[in-house]
């Protein structure tokens, strides 16, 4: 009996000590984690000059004394350091809701030649990426093709990475991606972002994308005793977005044009007269043929307990009097599209107007009971969804995709 005591005894002690081991395995690891200088959270982003300019920015450990880019015309062989001009980037310290302390860099490519396929990678000058590509967008008018997603928000890296590769898989040559909001749950949640840029894998490195900022991007915070609504502290730094639009409203509000197409991020949360008298210049001064706006909350909403009177107050006698040939919005969890519309009435196709569109591409759906149902053409819940938006010349083509590869939407916009 006394045996088998101390052979139960040396068998808690052995176990105690694997315990404490990987206790120490954890921990150490967690802080190589958080001390990496290895580039993660690639992304490439659009600036209002997408023909001669490009932006990327990424995210390290502490420690980077002089983060940086490296960039060169992509070329077959494999000596791309050889021709690669180096860009100084921007750094910005930020502590997570993890308690974790990180930096995040953005280094913005200059003097491009335009239409013209690039290879990059960044760093530190001693750990680097791996070399990606991109290619510059014309300075004229040409056909492309960009995708644009609703709402991801939940089931984020479990079931929003599918709707992302068939994207992918459906139009490789995309231009850019664009996300109308909502993107995670908890915009100041690093975990969720995290989630985010795992779905994404490799694509954010390759293809440019266009974010905007839904309510779910907000964050609430106190000031001076009161409850205010504010733009979570990670969206800026974890972007490189343009900031050509509002005073207050930098990478949340702006603008591009891309080879024929006025391309306006307006948002949904805050200051909606000062986006109004902004936009109004922004459409005036326009000389593209083609001119798509995007929000997160929609004009016309697909759920009956929804309705966003005061965005239809400002900004649709804006797209009415220039015009906007379409809008992109999601909030809503369901997809809605409606006919060509003028002052909330439908026109015939050979008429100046507008379509409104609202989508989802992540997990939650609401069911659709919309207030405006005359208006709509179409509308649906319950699938995932995508769509790949082509303009060639006078001609603008959307299709909307489902996440099993099967058309669910198309119509076609002519001029």
């Amino acid at each position: 009996m006394q045996r088998l005591y101390r052979l139960d005894f040396g068998y808690k002690k052995i176990i105690f000590y694997l315990q404490i081991k990987l206790i120490f395995f954890i921990i150490l690891t967690n802080a190589l984690a958080e001390d990496s200088l290895l580039p993660e959270r690639i992304i490439l982003n659009l600036t209002e000059s997408p023909a001669t300019s490009q932006a990327v920015t990424w995210r390290t450990g502490l420690g980077v004394e002089t983060a940086q880019a490296q960039i060169t015309i992509a070329a077959a062989s494999p000596k791309l350091d050889k021709e690669a001009k180096t860009v100084i980037a921007q750094s910005t310290t930020l502590a997570l809701d993890t308690n974790r302390t990180v930096m995040y860099h953005s280094a913005i490519f200059t003097t491009l030649t335009p239409n013209t396929l690039y290879a990059y990678r960044v760093g530190d000058g001693k750990n680097w990426s791996e070399w990606n590509h991109f290619k510059t967008a014309s300075e004229t008018a040409g056909p492309f093709q960009f995708i644009f997603f609703g709402d991801v928000q939940n089931g984020i890296l479990s079931l929003g990475s599918r709707v992302f590769r068939a994207a992918f898989a459906k139009a490789p040559s995309a231009s850019f991606w664009h996300f109308s909001g909502d993107i995670v749950n908890h915009g100041q949640n690093d975990a969720e972002w995290e989630e985010l840029f795992n779905a994404f894998g490799w694509i954010s490195r390759v293809t440019p994308f266009i974010m905007l900022p839904g309510n779910h991007e907000y964050t609430k915070i106190q000031i001076g005793g009161e409850t205010v609504h504010q733009l979570n502290h990670l969206w800026r730094p974890m972007f490189a977005l343009p900031e050509n639009g509002p005073e207050g409203l930098e990478e949340s509000v702006y603008y591009l044009d891309y080879q024929g197409l006025r391309f306006i991020m307006l948002n949904g949360n805050e200051k909606y007269q000062e986006q109004a008298h902004w936009l109004e210049k922004v459409l005036s001064q326009n000389s593209n043929r083609w001119v798509v706006a995007a929000i997160h909350q929609p004009f016309y909403s697909m759920t009956k307990r929804r309705d966003n009177p005061e965005l239809r107050e400002h900004f649709i006698p804006l797209f009415d009097q220039y015009p906007v040939d379409l809008v992109l919005a999601g909030h809503d969890h369901s997809y809605g599209r409606t006919f060509k519309l003028r002052n909330g009435q439908m026109v015939p196709n050979n008429e100046k107007g507008t379509v409104y569109v609202v989508s989802v591409c992540g997990v939650k759906m609401y069911d659709t009971e919309p207030k405006y149902r005359e208006l709509m053409a179409k509308i649906g819940s319950g699938e995932q969804l995508f769509q790949v938006i082509s303009i060639n010349k006078n001609r603008l083509k959307y299709e909307s995709w489902t996440a099993a590869g099967d058309l669910y939407d198309r119509f076609e916009l002519n001029k």
